[in-house]
């Protein structure tokens, strides 16, 4: 493979997005039309690049994966940046196996959304602006995957938390919208000040021999090899840094205790929230263990650590899923239930499983969330009791949802049963507690799906009555990304992304038997609850009144961090303003200059000018140092 060829063609994925965000931005903002064809061809560009790049790597199988310790990218490019003494920087991409899956996941999918967005944000004012913030989000993305090195993907996650901003608020008039972006936006600044130092501390230990210090994955990758090979870093330092670049996967992969901004994010328009849950935002937090995965194979209680951050994740979110009644939200909680499976997988060394599920998850929550779209552009309402018999008059939709729905339940032969049956694999083989929490959570996952089906598309129709299906360039898109759902397990996704360092388990039919046994028992229970009219859930409400309202609370935790900002936080803010006021600048800076001031007024009392005064003066200096003197000879 020649690198120029295939450099450019990184290249080519990395900037088409922001040519387009910038042509529109220039001279669009009046030309709607121009907007989204120059978003969708731009986006079209990169897919069309990101699939010759997979195919030529395929093309080369003796180079498939990695080089040296089969930890880095085998190919890069980079330009310099900042060249000091003991500081290198550069700009550059990396190709390898995971940056092409997800380039391709992120500009695929994206292709999708952006051409659904076309039909879904037609009548909205703002439209082009829509297509150039859409457009940065992807560029900020496809940064993220493609950096060769930690300090060029820092800057591009933080372009993605500001087009995040920007798209969650895209509807900056309405008050809720406004608060989820500043939300979104906050949260994350707490997780990314963590991820900051973890950057930091790799950097300082990757020079612990006297090397000269790296950002860049390939030299970490091997350096950090060696030092541990030859037992000249220690164990600590590596657990601290892997720790603190973990904060920044907790954040923007939305684990718990940062999990709060994520559900609120569903005020930004649906196909932003499809391409957040998607492909972009929530995904680059599992890609980063992904990436740093040379980093935390040798962290064994580290990595337990995560899959236990992940495994709880993952049933505590899908609890709060169950009592929800608004569409988004519902999806919005199961994506943070998957991505709980992702980082559980990756912690218990699944490199291959928990990014094999991250990418057939695009796939079916994509169309998840484009076809919740598509009832609400027709019904006008996010309220899962206001709709119903959907299945009669939107067809496709329908249809396609059941598809994306049956695909996330882990139903045979979909993509979601051979991904999400590989990590439950994976959990049965290494830690039987955390395959027990991931079974219980697909029983969960079943049954709110099932729940939300019975109660949009079947049965009567309730509220809004009967609609008409989407036009076709809102449900081209869901018959593109239902066949995605329906292949995607087929693909030979695990064996192109494989890691000579990461943990794999064969096909365990007993365990996706029990994986089926649940989904068919969640789906079972939602139907018994939920398939035809009944008093059961009302009496089931009333019974379990304590547990209701404990999950449609969300476990109070936003409550709980409401009043540690008021207690703690704005008690610590005021004493430090206290400290800042009194100490700080009435004591330390106003106290010398009352202390100059002072003493220049003594000094001018003394510089009088006047003979006689320093007379007066000399005089009584004679007269303290003769008594001093006759104080020493005669004690």
């Amino acid at each position: 493979m020649q690198l120029p060829s295939l450099a450019f063609l990184a290249w080519t994925i990395l900037f088409a997005p922001l040519v387009s965000t910038l042509g529109i931005l220039l001279v669009g903002l009046r030309r709607p039309k121009f907007s989204h064809s120059i978003a969708i061809a731009s986006m079209v560009t990169g897919f069309l690049a990101s699939v010759y790049l997979f195919i030529r790597l395929l093309g080369s199988p003796g180079s498939v994966g990695s080089q040296g310790h089969g930890e880095h990218p085998f190919l890069e490019h980079a330009i310099s940046w900042i060249s000091l003494h003991g500081l290198q920087l550069e700009v550059g991409v990396a190709i390898d196996p995971l940056s092409v899956l997800m380039s391709l996941v992120v500009t695929g999918v994206g292709s999708v959304i952006f051409i659904y967005s076309a039909g879904y944000m037609s009548e909205e004012p703002s439209y082009s602006r829509y297509f150039a913030g859409l457009s940065l989000f992807a560029f900020s993305m496809l940064g993220i995957v493609l950096a060769n090195n930690l300090v060029m993907l820092f800057m591009f996650w933080e372009l993605v938390g500001v087009s995040s901003y920007l798209l969650i608020g895209f509807w900056y008039q309405k008050p809720s919208a406004a608060e989820a972006g500043r939300k979104a936006f906050m949260v994350n600044r707490v997780a990314d000040f963590g991820f900051m130092i973890g950057i930091l501390m790799l950097w300082t230990v990757s020079g612990a021999t006297g090397q000269e210090r790296t950002f860049n994955f390939a030299e970490l990758a091997d350096r950090i090899h060696e030092l541990a090979a030859a037992q000249a870093l220690p164990y600590a330092a590596l657990s601290f840094a892997g720790a603190f670049l973990f904060c920044g996967v907790v954040g923007k992969s939305a684990q718990f205790p940062l999990h709060v901004w994520l559900p609120d994010a569903m005020e930004g328009p649906t196909p932003v929230s499809a391409l957040i849950h998607a492909a972009t935002m929530v995904a680059a937090g599992v890609y980063l263990i992904g990436r740093c995965f040379f980093l935390y194979a040798d962290l064994p209680d580290l990595l337990t650590l995560i899959a236990y951050v992940g495994g709880f994740t993952a049933i505590f979110t899908a609890s709060i899923a169950i009592v929800q009644n608004d569409i988004k939200r519902i999806l919005a909680y199961s994506t943070l239930s998957q991505l709980g499976y992702m980082v559980m997988a990756l912690g218990l060394g699944g490199y291959s499983a928990g990014i094999f599920h991250l990418a057939t998850h695009a796939f079916f929550k994509a169309l998840l969330f484009l076809g919740a779209g598509c009832m609400i552009h027709a019904l006008h309402t996010n309220d899962i009791w206001e709709m119903g018999g959907l299945i009669k008059s939107m067809k496709v939709t329908s249809w396609t949802f059941l598809i994306g729905t049956a695909a996330l339940c882990g139903i045979w032969p979909l993509s979601g049963f051979w991904s999400k049956d590989e990590i439950l694999a994976l959990a049965f083989h290494q830690d039987k507690f955390l395959w027990a929490i991931g079974s219980l959570t697909a029983m969960m996952t079943a049954f709110y799906m099932g729940r939300l089906c019975f109660a949009a598309i079947f049965g009567k129709p309730r509220g809004h009555g009967h609609s008409q299906e989407a036009p076709a360039v809102m449900t081209g898109p869901l018959v593109f990304l239902a066949i995605l759902s329906v292949i995607g397990g087929f693909l030979g996704i695990p064996r192109f992304i494989h890691h000579p360092r990461a943990m794999h388990v064969e096909f365990d039919l007993g365990v996706a038997l029990i994986s089926t046994l649940c989904a068919v028992i969640g789906l079972g229970s939602a139907w018994r609850l939920y398939g035809k009219p009944s008093d059961l859930p009302v009496r089931l409400r009333a019974s379990f009144r304590w547990l209701y309202s404990l999950l449609a609370n969300k476990y109070y935790v936003d409550e709980i961090y409401a009043w540690l900002i008021r207690n703690v936080h704005d008690r610590i803010a005021r004493l430090c303003a206290l400290f800042e006021r009194y100490v700080i600048m009435r004591f330390c800076v106003n106290g010398i200059a009352v202390t100059t001031r002072a003493a220049g007024s003594v000094l001018r009392m003394i510089q009088t000018g006047k003979v006689q005064t320093y007379a007066l003066a000399l005089f009584a200096g004679l007269l303290l140092i003769l008594s001093w003197m006759m104080v020493g000879i005669h004690p």
